[in-house]
């Protein structure tokens, strides 16, 4: 391979069928990330070989040659956002996703096949927004089967999955036994231990750890990545992370 084919960006136009001038844009980090978080609150998972599969694959070529960075997005994705949607024709569910507006892909679902809850995935319609609102537990869960679901907790994890639950609660303190405090008792084990606790293992049915649960609003994702960021060295988001996943579900939902 030459260096001029080695330095190439992988395009939108590259993985799929898209006309418009999002297709010369380099697929960025955050926007594989959102659309990891949407793929999991609206399905249940990650559909391997999907949209957000793909995306991230070129997001891993796009980083390690240089062209984008972790916090890097295209202003598509942060300007007109990133939706997974679902509607069902003949008994048969057909997911579309979409960037800036934009169907990228679109194919048949079938959910239950997948083991998806039913109910659940019947909650999306075209708009590409629920019926009804995703919670703070429910964006917390969907860190929990993305990739980041794998990652160590770390400090920043702690700190935006207590400043989660303080939203969704109202409760300004560490609930004790609370999906915060695990999460905290995580990160402290985790910086002296070789076996670490993941993400998965704490978010894991969070809705259940939580003393009360409520929608997920604007202000709570402002909330949530601002504890995230302020707890990294670098004062970014981790791509799929708390934030990530708190910020796709105020993004989906409608007030």
């Amino acid at each position: 391979m030459s260096m001029s084919s080695q330095e190439k960006p992988v395009t939108y136009r590259d993985v799929f069928s898209v006309t418009s001038e999002l297709g010369s844009k380099s697929i960025a980090p955050q926007d594989a990330a959102i659309m990891q978080s949407a793929e999991s609150i609206a399905l249940g998972h990650i559909p391997k070989g999907g949209p957000a599969s793909l995306m991230q694959s070129a997001v891993s070529q796009n980083e390690s040659i240089g062209v984008v960075a972790p916090d890097d997005m295209t202003d598509f994705a942060r300007d007109q956002g990133v939706t997974v949607s679902q509607v069902e024709v003949g008994g048969t569910r057909i997911v579309s996703e979409s960037v800036g507006g934009e169907v990228i892909a679109q194919y048949i679902y079938r959910s239950e096949a997948a083991g998806v809850d039913e109910e659940k995935a019947a909650r999306y319609p075209t708009t590409g927004v629920q019926e009804e609102a995703v919670t703070v537990g429910e964006a917390l869960e969907a860190v929990a089967l993305k990739p980041a679901g794998d990652k160590p907790i770390e400090q920043s994890d702690a700190a935006a999955i207590q400043a989660a639950e303080a939203r969704a609660t109202g409760q300004s303190e560490v609930v004790p036994g609370g999906v915060g405090a695990e999460a905290q008792r995580a990160a402290s084990v985790n910086a002296r231990a070789d076996d670490k606790i993941t993400l998965g293992d704490v978010l894991t049915d969070a809705t259940h750890k939580l003393t009360d649960d409520k929608v997920v609003k604007k202000e709570d994702a402002e909330g949530v990545g601002g504890a995230e960021i302020r707890n990294t060295p670098d004062l970014a988001t981790h791509p799929g992370g708390v934030a990530a996943s708190i910020t796709t579900a105020s993004n989906l939902n409608i007030f």
